[in-house]
């Protein structure tokens, strides 16, 4: 088994259902291949770089799956002749995979969700440190000449000793 990237830009005019339906089917596509999804992203509406069939925005999705050739296949065909989709690449990543090292994956990044959402339920009542700022010349203020004088003086006693 193998991994891959699927990135695909919908047409802007489609609602929230529409986008909805379309991952819903290349989901099926992938667990009637026996492949495993690992992510699954909405990148949500976007400026497009250049104008794709007369379309200067669209909906982006990501699919992040493991599974076989002919799975592969069978997603870009259904892009392919699916109207809606302004255009998509497949990425195939480094290395074969096995579905345990998946689930681990997956595990490993429900895990992480929930402490970062614990952390950012955390009491509002821990001290905050506050930093004081430095202070600082104006920024049209020119160094002083005695200053500089000082700075090139280090600078040559220390190549002198090197």
């Amino acid at each position: 088994m193998k991994r891959y990237e699927v990135i695909a830009i919908a047409k802007p005019d489609l609602i929230e259902e529409g986008i909805a339906k379309l991952i819903e089917r290349i989901e099926k596509i992938i667990f009637k291949h026996q492949g495993i999804i690992a992510k699954i992203d909405k990148w949500g509406k976007k400026r497009l770089a250049y104008e794709i069939k007369k379309y200067k925005e669209g909906h982006y999705f990501l699919f992040d799956f493991a599974g076989d050739g002919p799975l592969v296949s069978e997603i870009e065909r259904n892009y392919k002749i699916d109207d809606r989709i302004l255009k998509f690449i497949t990425i195939k990543k480094d290395g074969a995979v096995t579905r345990e090292g998946i689930d681990a994956e997956i595990a490993a990044a429900e895990t992480k969700k929930e402490l970062e959402t614990k952390a950012g339920e955390a009491p509002a009542s821990a001290e905050e440190k506050t930093i004081q700022p430095a202070e600082q010349s104006p920024a049209n203020e020119k160094p002083r000449r005695s200053t500089v004088k000082k700075i090139a003086k280090k600078e040559t006693e220390e190549n002198k000793e090197d």
